[in-house]
């Protein structure tokens, strides 16, 4: 019997299923392999039609190599970038809200800082001729450029060159403006590259008018004003808009050395700067020879505002002081009542520039900064540098330097705190190794067993990394050093120990305040009272400041007062002892001399002292001992002079000891010694030593003490 047919096709058998998927993939493969080759040689075919030859393809592989180098060359510009553009955060456009009137201690008034945009006349108001000198002086091709003048740069290299002097600067007003707005004065190559990059950026965020406006509003013109309308009322008592063409031109010529050209100081130098903007507006077309004749036959006279000595540094602090405390709500428009002492201030500015004046040469050290605590908190003085018109950076309160051995204190009042050691515990100085790092002292020696006395009053470096090593890490001093109120970062290595962090002089003097007040902080303040100038008190420091705050024993505080009093007198820093107050401090030197430091306190001032150079060049051998020594010991005996004199906790006596100092070995003709073995005195003339006494007024009532017949030497001073 046969089986019946299945209709239908017949289902294939499973393998040759597997079989027709492999050939229709080999197949597709084959297919667009073909394609694409197809495609490629029809490609190749249309661009063979451009290939060059001879000296084209000569250029066109030139033209290759620059944009790949190009390409190259935008990447790096990019990362070079990234640190101008993050100074930029933040609402940098309001800087200047508030307009603040600030009085001293004593309720005189000493200056203003900031605008309120009403009382900014927009440049649409202004003359054009006061816009012309500005132009025509500062930034000629102002509204052709993209912030950076290549032509401008070019002429002004050229000028210089054939002048061997630099008689022209290449940098445009936006240029200029990003300084003013978001840099400091210091003079590297990592900062005229961000000034570089800023000025594209405010190019590309703002208009040519606001540029302009920024710039003639924030502009430091002299005599403690801000802005080209501060300027015409401080200078020729009018507003900016009744401002003729001699008096414009002479406010233009401000802007390129206010401290040399001010015309309250020097009207002769600012009449002739005066004459060249003159110049500078018939040399850009601005005007002709005839237009400006007049102002040429009648030059600007000023008003006589008298001596006028403003503590700028100290004001641009105390602004942002208020910034910060100004109650939310309040009026912009502000009298501060501060805590600056005028003779101190004047007396810090005069300690520092007659020692840079006299020695700064010797020492290749051409800057420095000062600020003085009173011991209350108080903030007495602030030099944030020599000369406030030619450079507003404040070295006393943004610059960061590496503090050298002036860190020490803080390394030796944690383990105090912490392990509860004494001046005369016993540790050993010497060879220490830490993670293949090992410093070594200065002198390249060691003592063997010390106490923890003489290992700070002669500034052993193997105490202290020994101490953070072996005894307490590097966590408990950092926090003990922010717990002081220093606000400057800590970078956490180390190092540190041995005072390879930056820190600011307010930080340092700060942090030595603690040891000077008897272990509080929080204490340093600015600003006593805020007003309104009605009399209405919004912030008042007695009543709305938080209460200090104990971060070292009465213990602590009295054992490392008893080792910091002596290195004045037989330590790093004899060349700070006075001779009316026993005092206390510590010397600092960075490697390879760059920042020297001393820091020091008596029962009544902490004052801290920096030397050095903006550009970080090395000095001469200067150590914390020599210079700023001598610069605070100046300084603070002026200040305790006729005063009373207060104990530093836990020293009883306030006045300096008599006894006769260790034996230090001499050192070599030349030597500048941290460990203190480079105090031979300096022998002066009687002729010398007589100027040298008649030179400041400010010494002029102090009593001077006499030294031995033969031997007046500059301590005596």
């Amino acid at each position: 019997m046969k089986e019946p047919v299945k209709s239908g096709k017949p289902r294939p058998p499973r393998p040759t299923i597997f079989l027709d998927i492999d050939a229709w993939i080999d197949s597709s493969l084959y297919e667009a392999g073909f394609k694409a080759r197809q495609f490629w040689e029809n490609l190749t075919i249309f661009f063979r039609r451009f290939r060059v030859y001879g000296w084209r393809r000569g250029a066109v592989e030139l033209f290759s190599e620059a944009l790949t180098l190009g390409t190259g060359g935008i990447v790096v510009l990019l990362a070079l970038a990234l640190p101008a553009f993050e100074q930029t955060a933040g609402d940098w456009r309001a800087q200047d809200d508030y307009a603040v009137t600030f009085l001293d201690r004593y309720g005189n008034e000493i200056g203003q800082r900031g605008i309120i945009q009403r009382d900014s006349v927009p440049v649409d108001e202004l003359p054009e001729h006061v816009i012309q000198a500005v132009l025509a002086t500062e930034d000629r091709r102002f509204y052709q450029h993209f912030g950076i003048d290549f032509p401008g740069l070019a002429r002004a290299l050229f000028e210089n060159v054939r002048a061997n002097s630099v008689v022209q600067g290449g940098s445009t007003i936006t240029q200029q403006l990003a300084k003013n707005l978001f840099l400091s004065n210091e003079r590297t190559m990592e900062r005229k590259i961000n000034e570089a990059f800023l000025a594209l950026w405010l190019e590309a965020n703002l208009s040519k008018r606001e540029i302009l406006q920024l710039y003639l509003d924030r502009a430091y013109l002299g005599g403690g004003t801000f802005g080209v309308a501060a300027a015409s009322d401080f200078y020729f008592g009018k507003g900016i808009k009744d401002l003729n063409l001699a008096e414009a031109a002479m406010l233009a010529g401000l802007f390129k050395a206010p401290g040399n050209y001010a015309p309250h100081i020097n009207l002769p130098a600012a009449r002739g700067r005066a004459n060249v903007v003159l110049n500078n507006l018939v040399e850009a077309g601005f005007m002709t020879e005839g237009q400006v004749l007049s102002a040429r036959l009648h030059p600007a006279t000023v008003v006589d505002r008298g001596e006028r000595d403003s503590p700028d540094y100290f004001l641009d602090w105390a602004f942002e002081e208020v910034k910060k405390i100004v109650p939310r709500g309040a009026t912009h428009s502000l009298v501060a009542r501060t805590t600056i002492d005028l003779n101190i201030q004047r007396a810090a500015e005069e300690s520092l520039e007659f020692h840079l004046r006299q020695y700064g040469k010797d020492y290749d050290a051409s800057e420095g900064a000062i600020v003085v605590l009173e011991n209350n908190g108080a903030v007495r003085a602030i030099v944030g540098g020599r000369d406030y018109a030619e450079s507003q950076f404040n070295r006393a309160t943004k610059a960061l330097r590496q503090t050298g051995s002036s860190f020490k204190p803080y390394v030796y009042a944690t383990a105090i705190e912490k392990k509860e050691y004494t001046p005369d515990t016993i540790i050993s100085d010497a060879p220490v190794y830490w993670n293949g790092w090992a410093p070594r002292n200065y002198g390249r020696g060691y003592a063997g067993r010390v106490n923890l006395t003489t290992a700070l009053v002669k500034s052993y470096n193997t105490v202290p990394v020994r101490l953070a090593k072996d005894h307490l890490g590097l966590e408990p001093i950092q926090q003990l050093v922010e717990a002081m109120g220093v606000e400057s970062p800590l970078n956490g290595h180390k190092t540190m120990v041995l005072g390879t962090s930056g820190m600011t002089v307010m930080d340092q003097a700060t942090g030595y305040s603690v040891f000077a007040s008897g272990g509080l902080a929080g204490l340093r303040h600015g600003i006593t009272q805020l007003t309104t100038h009605s009399g209405e008190a919004i912030y008042d420091y007695y009543r709305d400041a938080p209460p200090p705050r104990r971060v070292l024993s009465e213990r602590t505080v009295a054992a490392m007062n008893t080792m910091l009093v002596q290195v004045p007198e037989w330590g790093t820093g004899r060349r700070a002892a006075l001779p009316m107050a026993r005092s206390a401090g510590k010397t600092g030197t960075t490697q390879s001399y760059r920042d020297a430091w001393y820091v020091g306190f008596t029962g009544n001032y902490t004052a801290a002292v920096w030397l050095g150079n903006d550009d970080y060049h090395a000095t001469k051998d200067m150590t914390g001992g020599t210079l700023p020594a001598m610069v605070w010991q100046r300084l603070m005996a002026y200040m305790h002079q006729n005063i009373d004199l207060k104990p530093i906790p836990g020293i009883e006596n306030p006045l300096p000891k008599m006894e006769a100092e260790p034996k230090v070995a001499a050192a070599k003709p030349g030597q500048a010694q941290e460990n203190g073995l480079d105090q031979r005195p300096l022998i002066l003339s009687s002729r010398t030593t007589a100027l040298l006494r008649k030179m400041s007024r400010i010494f002029r009532d102090a009593p001077v003490i006499d030294p031995p017949a033969g031997q007046e030497t500059l301590s005596a001073l």
